[in-house]
């Protein structure tokens, strides 16, 4: 069987099929002859799993969306008060490239910003290594594979890049850099220059949601406080001059890049990607932000929305004879949320129950969200298609109203049933 999730990715890139709005970012020339039509989406959980649909193997450089683990890596190198003597932490309202700098402390007024971003690419050192090297190291560890620099896309954004070339003699002029400029600013660019895919960003965004753990590696690649600093940056300036507005309707810490990229991290869920070139009046992905809105809505990935932290929905798996029929049995608790959700489908796809009866006992759940009934009703829809009967124990009669698109009912039981059909 197919996920679900897999496909409703695929049904969030049909619905967005006609959303023909932005142009691609012409002012560099590598990044104006991009094709407009890719698109791609992707999701990765907290346990590694990454969902993907749409041009899921098309490389792009990362641009912007490389400055959040940049900034993560000054911290963890300098300290947190260190990095917030040269950089601030407060929304700029401005445009992403903006010729400015805190009128009052001469610091860039955050890391998000252009002249931010320069600003903590010159904070990173190493032993022997260049502040580049250390940032494709960083990548490739963040998405477990050799990540490389587009080098057309490179030298295309040093040949275009007087504006950040202005940014850093501008740092370096008011003492927010003892950097080189020029080096400074040929390092920020060959680090945005990365080569990266909408799963690779996914698994970067998950070990972010993960609290700085990489997911399937199990390596720590930040510490906890330092990725609830970045997140908090994220959430307040990660879009630019667009920030506030995607705050209240998207509502998760998120990163854009002019090449089509968009990432968004659900703490302790979800990190989600997206990918269409053509960019909207602040620089942000203009489909990518549609699609960025639809999965919030679905998914309930907004951080305003009122919930319990998640956990497996899985408690138990086992097969008993019930009713004198041999039957696979789930038992579920806690809160069905997106991923908790995840877990129980995934087990089902990669397991698939071997008997024709099948019991979802959910008399131990408490809540399930409108995502978590979205694809259990599907989960069970490929169920029933296989040839299974489907039995929900639901006491709350939280899911009982389910009937997929052929009519198909599944059976409703009680508890008491279920208790005294084991064995019988």
């Amino acid at each position: 069987m197919r996920s679900p999730i897999l496909d409703y990715l695929d049904d969030v890139l049909e619905r967005t099929d006609d959303f023909d709005a932005g142009a691609v970012a012409d002012y560099i020339p590598e990044l104006a002859a991009a094709d407009p039509n890719r698109v791609a989406v992707a999701l990765c959980t907290v346990n590694g799993t990454v969902y993907a649909s749409g041009d899921v193997g098309h490389e792009f450089s990362i641009q912007s969306m490389s400055k959040p683990f940049a900034y993560a890596l000054a911290v963890e190198d300098l300290g947190l008060q260190t990095v917030l003597s040269h950089i601030g932490v407060e929304p700029s309202g401005e445009a992403f490239n903006e010729l400015s700098l805190d009128p009052e402390s001469g610091k860039p007024r955050n890391p998000m910003i252009n002249a931010g971003a320069i600003a903590t690419h010159a904070l990173l050192t190493g032993d022997g290594d260049t502040a580049t090297e250390r940032m494709i190291d960083l990548f490739s560890r963040l998405t477990e594979r050799s990540i490389d620099i587009d080098e057309a896309v490179a030298n295309s954004e040093m040949e275009t890049g007087a504006r950040n070339m202005g940014l850093a003699y501008l740092l370096h002029s008011s003492g927010a850099m003892a950097t080189d400029p020029r080096v400074a600013v040929e390092g920020y660019i060959r680090q945005c220059a990365a080569s990266v895919t909408v799963h690779d960003l996914a698994l970067m965004a998950a070990t972010l949601a993960n609290a700085g753990v990489q997911p399937n590696t199990g390596e720590r690649i930040f510490c906890r406080q330092t990725t609830k600093h970045v997140l908090s940056v994220m959430a307040s300036c990660g879009m630019y001059d667009a920030a506030g507005d995607w705050l209240s309707a998207v509502g998760i810490p998120a990163k854009s890049g002019v090449a089509g990229g968009i990432i968004g991290i659900l703490p302790g869920q979800v990190g989600v990607a997206v990918f269409s070139p053509p960019l909207d009046a602040h620089g942000n992905s203009a489909r990518g932000v549609e699609m960025m809105h639809r999965l919030s809505d679905d998914l309930g990935l907004h951080l305003m929305d009122a919930g319990r932290p998640a956990r497996s929905s899985l408690r138990e798996t086992r097969v008993a004879d019930v009713e004198g029929e041999p039957a696979t049995i789930y038992v579920l608790q806690g809160d069905m949320v997106l991923s908790s959700i995840e877990s129980l489908t995934r087990e089902i796809v990669e397991n698939p129950p071997k008997t024709e009866l099948v019991i979802f006992d959910m008399s131990r759940v408490d809540e399930v969200l409108p995502v978590a009934r979205r694809t259990a009703s599907e989960m069970a829809t490929k169920l029933l298609d296989e040839g299974y009967c489907i039995v929900l124990v639901d006491p709350e009669n939280t899911v009982t109203d389910f009937q997929d698109s052929q009519g198909r009912n599944v059976q409703w039981w009680s508890s008491e049933r279920l208790e005294q059909g084991i064995g019988a």
